[in-house]
């Protein structure tokens, strides 16, 4: 998955390298990442990104929250958080891309559902750029793992902002379709798999 095999053109770079220049610019230069490095078919280096934020999440959750982690091994809190790290990487973080963009998908074909009943598909971006979308928007998430409610809160925030531009670029929906198609999958993939909705919670109560 980090290394090409023939020639490809466009896409992400590959690698350990690779996936950190990735997440800088989609954090900092989100609009020219998400139109110069989504490429159709161009899935694995996205699955690929998807687990390492998953990974750093995971990791900065072990770290500071060891309360949240599962009781897997009774015997070894230590054993615990490396089942659950790496159930995390192996399962939870390819599975949740997969279910998010499953979501986003329909979301942007309901959104793209033209007023009239007609369908305004012409310039929709297929199901592999969707996929990369919501693997890229959620960078800000691999800072998101200490628990700390705020940082969690303003990763998501972002996290959900990088989807807007994401979905926008890929599908070239107007600003409102968008905003319509990114909550849905926004709410899922980042509210509740990375825990942003309970750290709201938590804020609130407090």
């Amino acid at each position: 998955m980090t290394s090409r095999t023939g020639d490809s053109t466009g896409g992400r770079p590959r690698g350990l390298r690779g996936i950190g220049r990735t997440w800088a610019e989609v954090l900092v230069r989100p609009r020219r990442a998400f139109a110069n490095g989504i490429t159709p078919g161009d899935q694995a280096p996205a699955l690929t990104f998807a687990v390492a934020v998953a990974a750093a999440f995971a990791l900065g959750l072990i770290a500071t929250d060891p309360g949240a982690v599962p009781t897997v091994v009774p015997s070894s809190r230590a054993l615990s958080g490396l089942v659950v790290f790496v159930v995390v990487v192996a399962l939870a973080a390819p599975v949740g891309l997969h279910l998010t963009a499953a979501v986003a998908t329909v979301s942007v074909v309901v959104a793209s559902l033209e007023l009239a009943g007609g369908v305004g598909f012409r310039d929709r971006g297929g199901v592999s750029e969707t996929v990369q979308a919501v693997a890229y928007a959620s960078s800000p998430m691999a800072l998101g793992g200490p628990a700390i409610p705020e940082l969690r809160v303003a990763c998501g925030a972002y996290a959900a902002v990088l989807l807007f531009v994401g979905l926008r670029t890929v599908h070239g929906l107007g600003p409102l379709r968008t905003a319509v198609a990114a909550l849905p999958p926004a709410a899922l993939g980042y509210g509740v798999g990375y825990r942003v909705v309970a750290a709201a919670r938590r804020l609130l109560a407090a």
